[in-house]
Parts: structure tokens; C-alpha cells; sequence
């Protein structure tokens, strides 16, 4: 069986479910998916990250989602690293962009807007409609924060006095929370 679009969409809500059950319940509901084939799709991408002679970073992500309909570059710093995005039936709007670095070992993958960042309202920070970079356009000063997991995100922003917690994962919002009593008296 091949390893496709579809399957890749149900890996990435794999580990979105950790922080966002619902919004993923839905996703599977839309696209007529079980829990079983959303937990088969994330085992097989598993096995095949750890096969010896499977495809690995960029050549795994073309063998999923095919050629990247953008190619690009991006200095980093002193270097200058390959941009490649795939738009995702799920997320019209946004993209799912690897950074590859001058060698074509992959730095980083997650999601995109591939217009430029958005500078969402409060009200419009809604799950699965901002990326990373909307946050940061939006609320100037707030403060990213090491995620809790492999592909986590935390951004810290003020709003009304108060600080909240966008949690995301892939770099796609999955969730806005108050802060921890700690941050919110900063």
C-alpha cells in the first residue's frame, strides 16, 4: 500500500490529537477516517523512518506528497537553505514547508502561510488557522518557549493585561490557554 497524501495528513493529526482530540476528531470525521487508520498512517510513517533503506527527510516527504509545487531558497544567518512546500487538502491556505540545509539534511518542517505571516486579532487566533509566524506578526514581544514535545511549539503573548499560551504543533495553532499563574504575573 502506498504512502500518500491522505496517509501524511492522519501522521500529522497524530500527534496533533495529543494537544487538540476534538479538532481531529473532526478532521477524521470530514475526511470519512478512522481513529484505527489515523494510528495505522502514524505507525507506518514510524516504521518507515526507521527502515535502513526507506527514504529519509526530503526524499520521505516527496515520496508522500510527491514533488513540492514550491522550491525556493532562504539565508539562514550565513547559509543559504532550500525552501519546499506542499499545499494539504486539510489546511487550505497554508502549507507544509521543510527547510533543508546546505548539505539537503532537512532542519525543519512544519506548517506556513505561503503568503507571508498574517498579524491575527486575539479573536482570530483559532485553531488550525494560524501558523507560528501569525502569532509573532500579530503580538509583538511574545516570547516562544520550548514545546513539550518532539514538533511542539509554545508562544507566550499578552493580551488585556493577561498572558496566554498558543500551543501548537507542526506550527500549526492547535490551542490558546491562559498562562500558568507563573508567566501571567510578568
Amino acid at each position: 500500500m502506498a504512502f500518500g497524501v491522505r496517509e501524511f495528513e492522519l501522521t500529522l493529526m497524530h500527534r496533533m490529537r495529543d494537544v487538540n482530540a476534538a479538532k481531529v476528531e473532526e478532521a477524521l470525521g470530514r475526511m470519512h477516517a478512522s481513529r484505527a487508520e489515523l494510528r495505522e498512517a502514524h505507525a507506518r510513517w514510524t516504521r518507515l523512518a526507521h527502515a535502513p533503506r526507506a527514504p529519509k527527510g526530503a526524499a520521505a516527504l516527496r515520496m508522500a506528497l510527491g514533488p513540492p509545487p514550491h522550491r525556493g531558497r532562504r539565508p539562514a544567518g550565513s547559509l543559504t537553505c532550500d525552501v519546499l512546500r506542499w499545499p494539504l487538502p486539510s489546511w487550505p491556505g497554508l502549507a507544509f514547508e521543510a527547510l533543508l540545509g546546505p548539505g539537503g539534511e532537512l532542519w525543519n518542517q512544519w506548517f506556513v502561510r505561503p503568503s507571508g505571516p498574517a498579524a491575527p486579532s486575539f479573536a482570530e487566533l483559532t485553531p488550525w488557522a494560524c501558523v507560528v509566524a501569525d502569532v509573532g506578526a500579530g503580538f509583538p514581544g511574545a516570547v516562544q518557549i520550548d514545546g513539550p514535545a518532539p514538533h511542539h511549539w509554545t508562544i507566550d503573548l499578552r493580551h488585556d493585561g493577561r498572558v496566554h499560551r498558543a500551543r501548537f504543533v507542526h506550527g500549526l495553532l492547535q490551542r490558546l490557554d491562559p498562562a500558568p499563574e507563573a508567566h501571567g504575573r510578568e
